[in-house]
């Protein structure tokens, strides 16, 4: 079953300049969802940002299921929600929670050796 994405490839604007792509889960590209944690790690290639963006409330199992997410252009993620643009120059390792309801981010700790991350994503 194909997907369908909350924006249509026409309603893509070019945000920020960057080929590089990130991932995203569904939440976020199809349900429409803003970003509620995002963490920056080390690219496994020239080609990844090394950007991973998440609503926020999917469970381990949700992450589990591989067809709940995919890798899309970093720019195409800024459509989805610009509130992350200020903070995609980050420098990896690094990773932002949403302040409750507001369209900044605070910094977190964010250690890619552990499962914090995935803990605060519950």
């Amino acid at each position: 079953m194909e997907k369908k994405y909350r924006l249509k490839p026409d309603q893509i604007k070019l945000l920020i300049k960057s080929n590089q792509g990130c991932v995203a889960t569904d939440r976020i590209t199809v349900d429409g969802m803003p970003v509620g944690y995002m963490h920056r790690e080390e690219p496994f290639n020239d080609d990844d940002s090394g950007w991973r963006f998440f609503a926020g409330d999917e469970s381990d199992l949700y992450l589990n299921l591989a067809q709940n997410h995919g890798y899309h252009p970093l720019n195409v993620l800024c459509n989805f929600d610009p509130t992350i643009i200020p903070y995609v120059e980050s420098e990896y390792p690094c990773a932002f929670l949403r302040l409750e309801g507001d369209d900044a981010f605070e910094e977190v700790d964010f250690d890619s050796d552990e499962e914090e991350a995935d803990d605060s994503l519950e």
